[in-house]
């Protein structure tokens, strides 16, 4: 097949030079990649003029639910993409990890976009700071989508899942993408983008796909822009030091080579089930996808006396597992990616053996099941032993991208933490005890080495998701020689395609800008109690003030044997002498919602729905027997929901007769949207 960049809304015609890309498994071309002849700032300008244009039009909802129709149109079709799989040497359980994984992970976002994220085309970053004694000047943080492209350059292990994990959050930022895979597996991520297109799901210029080299690309990118980039750490620095990424101070996330540890804990020795599960998941990470992850276990460290029941318990392990043709049912493992990726493997092995032993594995000889051993970019598992490392350096700084591993003996925890973070910055560490003391000082002593720490153990065996699983929900990225950068992470990962700005002004400035009612603010007083506006008739800072009540003995001490709360500041004056917050008996904080809720709730139906949950709920000043309550009601924020309902944020004040505030609160209700015609 000829693979095509897809550009400025269309596939673009065969370049002029032609790069033959080879199965992993037979050594035969599987696919011709087009390079050159593309006008790259005809590329960026189309992401940024239409793409980002259209993108920013919709809402982090309608994003969101653009990214949930585009991962159901990809599972329906995911067969196609297993089937090409196979010929990178992906197993079907690699398979499962990078197609499904990736369309996982889409269904993730779009779920935690309609979630955690507003129905509005920006964000406000915490509470609004005042700046005047007097109330008429203050600040508030806002975050807004980046006006410029997301360039996504993908590394060669994950074709699909690479792409989509880095999609999402862009996407659901409201930056377009520009998506670039490695060559070797590019026919994987060219038949992905052709479903992307084909779908119809994305508006225009929001995805364009580029096969072979990336040409002038970096020379026209600016200050809006974003490059988003998984491989070696020899190619980021180089694209980190390009002038213009310098001058335009563009932002560079990275993901790139990392020597992650697992470490089994003194606690944690033969014949225990963490014992068990560390031989397992070391196993496990050296041949899933031939080993082939940048969150793979390079170094297994474990307590000295353990370290010959670790390397024979591994050894009877590996030498179980069946290498060959990843179609085949039977076959655990299948090849690296091509026969230069093999090469690599082998040269870094090679310097490994200055400081370590081969002690499971040859690479010269072992079987493979339905395939040519000679034409495929075939290896065993292969694991070394280092006796001394401590004074060794290239276990700590080599990484051989392949299934390979490193046991290493450690004499105490301190010198374990010393080890682990010998590897310079790490995507993940795993520790594999059942000590909570034990785990405390493995995670403070290299957490800051480190993006993700997984603490394994018998508890949770069933449900953990492995050492070299990142998780959409949590950050995927690490410090120092990994990069630096946070690729996943939930919602945090969306604010790196966003800016944050400070906004200071007038509250009512605020307030017109952002939408969001600002205490000192003008209020919006009108005949009716704002409970009888639809959605869509009521305006941000419509305010009703409530008539007052007063708070009787007989209130409280009913409400404390009502509730069964016979707190002892509620009911005993003697108790509360020298108290240092309570002046003598008070009203229950609950008590005082309560009435609250009684002073400003209309009672008819309406369109008002329901009361859902209340924010940022705070007792100010205790309220004694005999003191009068009232209540300021202020809508805050408006935020639409579907075609039935929205959401209203209400701003909430009990005041006490004098005017000061003796509780606040944010009160959240689905407000009925007007029938139609």
């Amino acid at each position: 097949m000829k693979l095509e960049s897809y550009i400025n809304g269309q596939w673009a015609a065969p370049g002029r030079d032609f790069i033959e890309v080879r199965s992993a498994v037979s050594g035969d071309v599987v696919a011709e990649a087009t390079s050159g002849g593309l006008d790259m700032r005809g590329i960026l300008g189309h992401a940024r003029n239409t793409g980002g244009k259209n993108l920013r039009r919709l809402t982090f909802h309608q994003r969101a639910d653009m990214l949930k129709k585009l991962a159901q149109y990809l599972t329906e079709r995911k067969d196609q993409l297993y089937k090409l799989s196979f010929q990178t040497g992906a197993t079907r359980t690699d398979n499962l990890i990078d197609v499904d994984g990736g369309i996982g992970t889409l269904f993730v976002y779009a779920g935690k976009g309609r979630r955690e994220l507003p129905n509005s085309t920006f964000l406000l970053d915490g509470a609004v700071e005042p700046m005047g004694k007097a109330g008429t000047f203050a600040g508030q943080h806002i975050i807004t989508s980046l006006h410029g492209v997301a360039v996504h350059i993908n590394a060669f292990n994950f074709p699909c899942w690479g792409m989509l994990e880095k999609l999402a959050p862009a996407l659901l930022a409201g930056v377009p993408v520009v998506s670039k895979p490695a060559t070797v597996t590019s026919y994987v991520a060219h038949a992905l983008a052709r479903m992307i297109v084909e779908s119809g799901i994305l508006p225009e210029g929001a995805f364009q796909f580029i096969v072979g080299s990336t040409g002038d690309l970096f020379d026209h990118l600016t200050c809006q822009d974003v490059v988003s980039f998984t491989g070696s750490a020899d190619t980021s620095e180089k694209l980190q030091r390009h002038p213009v990424i310098a001058k335009e101070a563009v932002r560079f996330v990275a993901e790139r080579d990392s020597l992650n540890a697992a470490i089994l804990a003194p606690d944690s020795g033969p014949g225990t089930p963490e014992f068990d599960l560390f031989i397992k998941e070391v196993a496990k990470e050296m041949t899933v996808k031939a080993g082939q992850k940048c969150t793979a276990i390079r170094r297994v460290l474990a307590p000295s006396a353990y370290v010959e029941p670790v390397i024979a318990a591994l050894r009877e392990r590996l030498d179980k597992v069946v290498i060959g043709n990843p179609e085949l049912e039977t076959v655990r493992m299948g090849p690296v990616v091509g026969l230069e990726q093999r090469r690599d493997v082998l040269a870094n092995v090679k310097a490994l053996r200055t400081e370590a032993e081969l002690v499971a594995g040859d690479p010269d000889n072992f079987d493979v099941q339905g395939a040519d051993v000679t034409r495929g970019a075939f290896l065993p598992p292969l694991l070394l032993h280092c006796a001394d490392p401590i004074r060794a350096t290239k276990v700590h700084s080599v990484e051989a991208f392949g299934p390979v591993s490193t046991v290493m003996g450690y004499s105490d925890l301190d010198e374990a933490v010393a080890l682990t973070n010998r590897g310079g910055g790490s995507l993940v560490a795993s520790v594999y005890t059942h000590d909570p003391k034990v785990a405390s000082d493995l995670v403070f002593g290299v957490s800051s080495f480190h993006g993700r720490l997984v603490i394994i153990d018998r508890d949770c065996a069933k449900e953990q998701t492995g050492h070299g699983s990142p998780m959409p929900q949590m950050v995927h990225g690490g410090p120092g020689r990994a990069g630096g950068g946070e690729e996943l992470g939930g919602v945090r990962s969306v604010h790196h395609y966003m800016q944050r700005t400070a906004v200071q002004g007038s509250p009512r400035m605020l307030t017109g800008v952002t939408g969001s009612w600002t205490k000192n603010a003008p209020v919006i007083e009108k005949d009716r109690h704002p409970f009888r506006f639809h959605f869509e008739d009521l305006d941000v800072g419509q305010t009703f003030y409530s008539k007052e009540r007063t708070i009787t003995l007989e209130d409280i001490e009913h409400f404390a044997h009502f509730t069964g709360d016979t707190f002892y500041a509620h009911m005993d004056e003697e108790a509360t002498k020298g108290h240092p917050f309570f002046p003598g008996r008070v009203a229950h904080g609950y008590l005082l919602l309560s009435f609250a809720a009684g002073l400003f709730v209309d009672p008819d139906p309406g369109p008002v729905l329901a009361n859902y949950g209340l924010d940022s709920l705070r007792f100010i000043k205790p309220i004694q027997p005999g003191e009068t309550i009232k209540v300021r009601l202020t809508a805050k924020e408006k935020s639409p929901r579907n075609k039935q309902y929205g959401e209203v944020r209400w701003d909430v004040e009990i005041l006490t007769d004098k005017d000061e505030s003796a509780a606040t609160y944010e009160l959240l209700t689905m407000n009925a949207v007007r029938p139609q015609a």
